[in-house]
């Protein structure tokens, strides 16, 4: 009977932890998440990356992404693209397959950035200050992603506003895992946030 309140009130407390840090993610990013129809234009748009196909091609998600930040640049939207992803895996590099993909697209090559250390959310926006210099930016990722993007960048003290695809949610099952995930990652958030992970991983990774 002990082990089994012992349990329970773990699990209570656990609950709470991703409450509060849901909320903190909510209220940091209330008024900062548009619509593709309503965002203001913003010079530098930052796509977090995602999975690539064993082919070498982008994801559903990550096309995605892409495709949201190539019709922002059309429509004078933004005027570049910083694509920020993993890089480790050579024959997957995500920002130079996110790269690849914009430049076939049409977006000129001069204006996308390929940043090779978005090793995760708190990575991409601590690199697009600390390492590129951004005070403003456009997070450009899944919807349901947005919020803490844009919390995590606003907490950085980047002036942040961000856009999210919803096209993606065609994979109901991928999507629905995705949305539920990222509740619980509002908490590695806040101890990202809080304990100020990897400073030096960043200069590590910066652009040669």
């Amino acid at each position: 009977m002990r082990w089994c309140r012992l349990l329970a009130g773990a699990w209570i407390l656990g609950l709470a932890v991703v409450a509060v840090s849901v909320r903190f993610v909510r209220v940091t990013a209330a008024g900062h998440c548009y619509q593709e129809s309503d965002v203001p234009a913003v010079p530098v748009a930052l796509v977090l990356g995602a999975q690539v196909k064993p082919d070498g091609t982008p994801s559903g998600f990550l096309a995605a992404r892409l495709d949201l930040a190539k019709r922002l640049y059309d429509a004078g939207r933004i005027e570049t693209v910083i694509a920020s992803g993993n890089h480790v895996v050579i024959e997957h590099n995500e920002p130079m397959v996110m790269r690849n993909y914009l430049i076939k697209a049409g977006v000129p090559a001069e204006r996308v950035i390929a940043d090779p250390g978005g090793f995760d959310t708190y990575q991409s926006c601590l690199r697009a200050k600390k390492i590129y210099g951004l005070s403003r930016l456009l997070m450009v990722t899944q919807s349901y992603h947005l919020p803490r993007a844009v919390a995590t960048c606003r907490a950085l003290g980047v002036d942040a506003v961000g856009v999210g695809d919803d096209s993606a949610r065609q994979y109901r099952v991928s999507w629905l895992r995705g949305a539920i995930r990222d509740q619980f990652a509002c908490v590695k958030t806040i101890i990202d946030l809080g304990t100020g992970r990897d400073l030096d991983l960043v200069e590590r990774n910066a652009p040669g």
